[in-house]
């Protein structure tokens, strides 16, 4: 999905119509940013790369898990 700049944004194909997902961009800088894509005009959390992928690292490996 577009949003009228070069962003392409990419959610899960699993994702359900209504929409209820979070969708993600590259941004310049090695930054990522994250919206809510049932709106797609709101505020965009603005992250950097490693740091996402270093989270994302962690969900797989079960690290935040409750013990």
């Amino acid at each position: 999905m577009e949003d009228g700049t070069t962003r392409v944004w990419r959610k899960s194909s699993a994702s359900n119509p209504q929409g209820n997902c979070v969708e993600l961009a590259m941004l310049e800088h090695g930054r990522v940013g994250m919206r809510n894509s049932r709106d797609p005009h709101g505020a965009v959390l603005d992250y950097p790369a490693v740091a996402l992928d270093a989270f994302l690292g962690m969900v797989r490996d079960g690290a935040l898990d409750e013990r």
